[in-house]
Order: C-alpha cells, then sequence, then structure tokens
C-alpha cells in the first residue's frame, strides 16, 4: 500500500509533465504559419517546422494557410448599350508570406488582425470594380476584350487587398451569361450572316463556273474555226490542183469547171440517195439532156460572174 500510495503521486507528475512538453513543443506543417499570442497580446508569428512556446502563458491563436486559395461567385453589370449581363468570376489569392521589417508589418499579421472576413471583403471589391469598368464597353466589346478588364480588375483589386496582407494572384471572368431575348437576337444574327456568306460564296462559285465553261467554250469554236478553215483551205487546193490537171490534159477553162461542177453535183445526188431523208429524188427524163444541164450552169455561173462584175 505504502508503495502504490508512493507511486500516484509520480504518475500524475509524470502525467502533468508530458502534458505541458505537448503544449511546449509543437509543429508547423509546410505553407502553413502560426500566430503566437501572450497572455492575450500578438507575441510572434512561427513558420514550418519544429517550435516551441510556454503552456498557459502562450497560445497558438491562429493557423494561416498560405497556399492559394480561390474565390468564385457572380455579379451582375451593365453594359454601355444597357443589356444586363451576369458575369461569373474566380479569384485567385493567398495571404503574403513575406515577413516585413517586423512582424506588424507582414502579411500574416495582417490578414489575421486587420479584416473579420477577408474572402468577403475581397468579393466586394472585385464587384464594385466590375461594376465601374464594364460600363464603358458595348456588349460585343466586353465579350472581345473580357480578358483585358479581368487583368485591370485585378490590378486595382489588388492594390487595395495589399494593405490587407493578401496578394491577389488572378481575377478571371469565366463566363458571360446574357438575358434569353438578347440571346436569341445574337444567334439570329449569327445566323443571318452565315446565311449571307453562304449565298456569297454560293454565287461568287457560280460566276467562277461559267466564266470557266464560257472560256472553254470560246476555246472549243476557235479550235473548231481553225480546223473548219484548214478543211476549206485543203478543199481548195485540191479544187486548185484537180482543174490543174484536167487543163493540163487539152481541155478548156470552161469544159473543166463544166465538168468539175457536174462532177460535184454527181456526187451530191448520190450522197443524197444514200443519206437522205426523202424518198423521191427528181431527174431529167432525157440523160441526153446532160449537155443541156452543163451548159445551163456554165450560164448561170457565167451570168453570177457578171452580176458581182457589175
Amino acid at each position: 500500500m505504502l508503495f502504490l500510495s508512493s507511486l500516484i503521486p509520480a504518475v500524475v507528475i509524470a502525467v502533468i509533465v508530458i502534458w505541458l512538453l505537448s503544449q511546449a513543443f509543437f509543429v508547423v506543417k509546410q505553407q502553413h504559419a502560426v500566430i503566437i499570442e501572450r497572455l492575450g497580446k500578438f507575441n510572434r508569428i512561427v513558420f514550418a517546422g519544429f517550435n516551441i512556446m510556454i503552456p498557459f502563458i502562450d497560445r497558438r491563436a491562429a493557423t494561416i494557410s498560405l497556399r492559394t486559395m480561390k474565390n468564385g461567385f457572380n455579379v451582375d453589370v451593365k453594359t454601355e448599350d444597357n443589356v444586363t449581363i451576369d458575369l461569373e468570376i474566380s479569384a485567385q489569392y493567398r495571404v503574403d508570406g513575406r515577413r516585413g521589417a517586423n512582424a506588424a508589418e507582414s502579411g500574416v499579421y495582417k490578414s489575421f488582425y486587420t479584416l473579420q472576413n477577408p474572402a468577403e471583403q475581397m468579393r466586394d471589391f472585385l464587384t464594385d470594380a466590375l461594376r465601374s469598368a464594364i460600363p464603358v464597353y458595348t456588349l460585343d466589346e466586353v465579350f472581345a476584350k473580357k480578358d483585358d478588364i479581368a487583368r485591370d480588375v485585378n490590378e486595382t483589386v489588388a492594390s487595395q487587398m495589399e494593405g490587407y496582407g493578401f496578394q491577389l494572384v488572378s481575377t478571371l471572368i469565366t463566363k458571360i451569361g446574357l438575358p434569353r431575348e438578347v440571346e436569341d437576337s445574337m444567334n439570329q444574327i449569327n445566323a443571318a450572316q452565315r446565311t449571307k456568306a453562304a449565298a456569297q460564296d454560293l454565287a461568287e462559285a457560280d460566276r467562277i463556273k461559267r466564266v470557266t465553261e464560257a472560256k472553254a467554250e470560246a476555246e472549243a469554236m476557235e479550235e473548231s474555226g481553225k480546223g473548219i478553215a484548214n478543211q476549206r483551205k485543203a478543199i481548195a487546193q485540191g479544187i486548185k490542183d484537180s482543174l490543174g490537171t484536167i487543163q493540163e490534159s487539152g481541155v478548156s477553162e470552161t469544159e473543166a469547171n463544166a465538168l468539175f461542177m457536174f462532177t460535184q453535183w454527181t456526187e451530191m445526188m448520190s450522197d443524197f440517195a444514200r443519206n437522205g431523208k426523202g424518198s423521191t429524188v427528181v431527174l431529167p427524163s432525157d440523160f441526153r439532156e446532160s449537155a443541156s444541164m452543163f451548159e445551163q450552169m456554165i450560164a448561170a455561173k457565167k451570168g453570177g460572174e457578171g452580176s458581182d462584175a457589175r
């Protein structure tokens, strides 16, 4: 009993010592800072690693994360052309981990002791800056310059939040919401523009097709004309050579022309008999009148030459 009575106080003392040591020694995680207060008053800021404080006198007032955080919210604004739009904003921020010349100037100190709700305060700053910036832009300009607008707003609010110990890393306009009637109107305008562009493209394609066909037809006619000219030239040369051969045989020019015309007439009649659609061919009743046909042809030829001379 005596042993147990002496052992109990020792155990109690050991437990108290262990508890005091657990309160005196602590570890701060990476990318975190701990604010230590002594008797209710700020004492110091400790960062990642092993640290010591005095139990009952010192206490850990707050653990501050130095990692980048996100604050997302929506804000409705009006453009220069009186269109109310809904902007979806995403802001990335963090506590300024720089220690400064003294503890009171550090971002950790300011972030804990100067603002009760820093996220809400930053949201108010961003909303006010956006409602001041957007009204100078039309709806189309907001879509075209949203990144520039967000960057300007971020620079404005970043300087304000710096006084509270926060760094505003970036501000993004992730979505622009339009009223249903405005969205429908824009879709109709875009559809009309696309239809107009398609009609212009089709008209241009049709014009190119017509021009190409016309050029091809002109080239074909030109080649056909050259072929006909060469054919006629060959025929004329053949007639000339034939007349020359006939004249060399002692036949007079008049008789040669008459013979040639008769030959042409008989060839024509033969071709007509083979290919003509008519079923009746009128011929002289007396083939002995062929000579008179020659005379008629010659007379007609001379008459034509006389008319040309007049």
